[in-house]
Protein backbone atom coordinates (compact mmCIF):
# COMPACT_ATOMS: atom_id res chain seq x y z
CA UNK A 1 0.00 0.00 0.00
CA UNK A 2 1.18 3.43 -1.02
CA UNK A 3 1.11 6.03 1.48
CA UNK A 4 2.69 8.84 -1.18
CA UNK A 5 4.17 8.55 -4.46
CA UNK A 6 7.21 7.35 -2.59
CA UNK A 7 6.98 5.76 0.57
CA UNK A 8 5.06 2.38 1.37
CA UNK A 9 3.06 1.37 4.24
CA UNK A 10 5.59 -2.07 4.61
CA UNK A 11 8.61 0.80 5.15
CA UNK A 12 7.00 2.41 7.55
CA UNK A 13 6.24 -0.32 9.21
CA UNK A 14 9.37 -2.64 8.78
CA UNK A 15 11.28 -4.04 11.97
CA UNK A 16 14.72 -6.39 11.66
CA UNK A 17 13.98 -6.83 15.46
CA UNK A 18 10.34 -7.27 15.22
CA UNK A 19 11.06 -10.09 12.67
CA UNK A 20 13.83 -11.63 14.60
CA UNK A 21 12.00 -11.50 17.39
CA UNK A 22 8.05 -12.60 16.17
CA UNK A 23 6.59 -9.31 17.38
CA UNK A 24 3.38 -8.06 15.51
CA UNK A 25 3.79 -4.75 14.12
CA UNK A 26 0.52 -3.70 12.47
CA UNK A 27 -0.50 -0.47 12.71
CA UNK A 28 -4.18 0.80 13.18
CA UNK A 29 -5.91 2.47 10.51
CA UNK A 30 -5.61 5.10 12.95
CA UNK A 31 -1.73 4.65 12.90
CA UNK A 32 -2.16 4.49 9.23
CA UNK A 33 -3.44 7.85 8.74
CA UNK A 34 -0.44 9.10 11.01
CA UNK A 35 2.13 7.21 8.78
CA UNK A 36 0.39 8.94 6.07
CA UNK A 37 0.20 12.72 7.53
CA UNK A 38 4.12 11.91 8.66
CA UNK A 39 5.31 11.04 5.09
CA UNK A 40 2.61 14.22 3.01
CA UNK A 41 4.28 16.65 5.54
CA UNK A 42 8.07 15.50 6.28
CA UNK A 43 9.52 12.78 4.17
CA UNK A 44 7.43 13.55 0.49
CA UNK A 45 9.00 17.25 0.95
CA UNK A 46 12.49 15.73 2.06
CA UNK A 47 12.16 13.45 -0.76
CA UNK A 48 11.00 15.97 -3.87
CA UNK A 49 13.63 18.43 -2.40
CA UNK A 50 16.32 16.36 -2.42
CA UNK A 51 15.78 14.29 -5.08
CA UNK A 52 17.43 11.45 -3.15
CA UNK A 53 15.98 8.21 -2.38
CA UNK A 54 15.41 8.78 2.01
CA UNK A 55 16.32 5.58 3.92
CA UNK A 56 13.73 4.78 6.83
CA UNK A 57 15.64 3.51 9.56
CA UNK A 58 12.84 3.22 12.26
CA UNK A 59 9.28 3.86 11.32
CA UNK A 60 6.02 2.72 13.16
CA UNK A 61 6.80 0.39 16.03
CA UNK A 62 3.89 -1.01 17.77
CA UNK A 63 4.30 -0.98 21.65
CA UNK A 64 5.65 -4.70 21.99
CA UNK A 65 8.23 -3.25 19.64
CA UNK A 66 8.92 -0.28 20.80
CA UNK A 67 9.51 -2.34 24.66
CA UNK A 68 12.10 -4.66 22.47
CA UNK A 69 13.76 -1.97 21.01
CA UNK A 70 14.36 0.13 25.10
CA UNK A 71 11.97 2.37 23.88
CA UNK A 72 9.03 3.96 25.58
CA UNK A 73 5.25 2.58 25.17
CA UNK A 74 4.41 6.33 24.64
CA UNK A 75 6.87 6.79 21.93
CA UNK A 76 5.50 8.93 18.42
CA UNK A 77 6.96 5.54 17.05
CA UNK A 78 4.34 3.92 18.60
CA UNK A 79 1.35 6.24 17.33
CA UNK A 80 3.12 6.09 14.00
CA UNK A 81 3.51 9.60 14.05
CA UNK A 82 7.36 9.44 13.90
CA UNK A 83 10.36 8.69 11.37
CA UNK A 84 14.10 8.08 12.22
CA UNK A 85 15.59 8.36 8.50
CA UNK A 86 18.61 9.39 6.86
CA UNK A 87 19.25 10.29 2.97
CA UNK A 88 23.01 8.60 1.72
CA UNK A 89 25.93 11.17 1.02
CA UNK A 90 23.31 13.71 2.85
CA UNK A 91 25.16 15.50 6.11
CA UNK A 92 22.23 14.66 8.15
CA UNK A 93 22.71 17.98 10.11
CA UNK A 94 21.59 19.53 6.79
CA UNK A 95 18.73 17.31 6.65
CA UNK A 96 17.47 18.55 9.65
CA UNK A 97 17.99 21.87 9.21
CA UNK A 98 16.01 22.27 6.05
CA UNK A 99 13.01 20.40 7.40
CA UNK A 100 13.63 22.70 10.01
CA UNK A 101 13.18 25.45 8.38
CA UNK A 102 10.63 24.48 5.76
CA UNK A 103 7.88 21.84 7.31
CA UNK A 104 5.88 21.95 10.23
CA UNK A 105 6.30 19.09 12.28
CA UNK A 106 6.27 18.40 16.01
CA UNK A 107 9.72 17.64 16.86
CA UNK A 108 12.65 16.78 15.47
CA UNK A 109 15.64 15.30 17.07
CA UNK A 110 19.63 15.73 15.19
CA UNK A 111 20.85 12.71 16.84
CA UNK A 112 24.34 11.12 17.16
CA UNK A 113 25.24 13.61 14.62
CA UNK A 114 28.85 14.57 14.93
CA UNK A 115 29.44 17.79 13.54
CA UNK A 116 33.68 16.58 13.62
CA UNK A 117 33.47 13.11 12.46
CA UNK A 118 31.42 11.86 9.94
CA UNK A 119 29.16 13.65 8.73
CA UNK A 120 26.57 11.41 7.58
CA UNK A 121 26.86 10.05 11.24
CA UNK A 122 23.70 9.41 13.25
CA UNK A 123 19.88 10.01 11.75
CA UNK A 124 17.16 12.38 12.05
CA UNK A 125 13.89 11.84 14.07
CA UNK A 126 10.79 13.84 13.02
CA UNK A 127 7.37 14.21 14.17
CA UNK A 128 4.40 14.98 12.96
CA UNK A 129 0.68 15.62 14.76
CA UNK A 130 -2.56 15.18 12.80
CA UNK A 131 -4.43 17.19 15.16
CA UNK A 132 -2.04 20.79 14.64
CA UNK A 133 -0.49 20.86 17.83
CA UNK A 134 3.31 20.75 16.15
CA UNK A 135 5.72 21.92 18.33
CA UNK A 136 8.52 22.96 16.47
CA UNK A 137 10.62 21.67 18.88
CA UNK A 138 14.39 21.00 18.06
CA UNK A 139 16.41 18.79 19.85
CA UNK A 140 20.14 17.44 19.63
CA UNK A 141 21.71 14.08 21.68
CA UNK A 142 25.21 12.68 20.91
CA UNK A 143 28.25 12.03 22.92
CA UNK A 144 28.88 15.75 23.55
CA UNK A 145 25.60 15.94 25.45
CA UNK A 146 26.51 13.03 26.84
CA UNK A 147 23.72 10.98 26.65
CA UNK A 148 20.81 14.25 27.35
CA UNK A 149 19.11 15.96 24.90
CA UNK A 150 19.51 19.16 24.22
CA UNK A 151 17.90 22.44 22.65
CA UNK A 152 19.00 22.53 18.82
CA UNK A 153 18.17 25.37 16.38
CA UNK A 154 20.36 25.43 13.51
Amino acid sequence: MKLTKNFSLKEMTFSDTAIRRNIPNEPTMEEVVSLTNLCCYILQPVREHFGKAVRINSGFRSVKLCEAVGSSAKSQHAKGQAADFEINGLSNKELATWIYKNCDFDQIILEFHDPEGDPNSGWVHCSYRNDGSNRHNGLIINQKTKGKYLPWKP
